[in-house]
């Protein structure tokens, strides 16, 4: 089994917790990571539908290192709390809670989203 086998794995059992804990309907933070970028979306489960979404490539930065994941964070929080969304469940896509998640969870707590 490699790698990304055992994150799929991890990620299919934390998708599954949410589904089930997620009593009030909390939109839920999904952080998707590659190697040069990263990316965040918004997604309403209630409606099946995504919110909102931010990149390091729709803001235009050149990676997706630790700095610029906390731009990303920032700019999720904002849209967010323009949708009047200020409480968030966070989904690490099956990576642990470190480096790059957690400078974009700063960054988005630091705006105001309250995991």
């Amino acid at each position: 089994m490699t790698r990304n086998d055992k994150r799929r794995i991890r990620h299919k059992r934390i998708v599954k917790k949410i589904r089930l804990t997620n009593l009030n309907n909390r939109v839920v933070l999904i952080v998707i990571k590659s190697l040069k970028n990263i990316s965040v979306q918004a997604w309403d489960f209630s409606k099946n539908v995504v919110l909102t979404s931010s990149s390091s490539l729709q803001l235009k930065l050149k990676n997706g290192n630790k700095e610029n994941a906390k731009l990303v964070g920032m700019d999720i929080a904002t849209k967010l709390i323009k949708l009047n969304q200020k409480d968030v469940v966070f989904d690490t896509g099956g990576s642990k809670y470190h480096g790059r998640i957690a400078a974009l969870a700063e960054g988005a707590r630091a705006k105001g989203l309250n995991f």
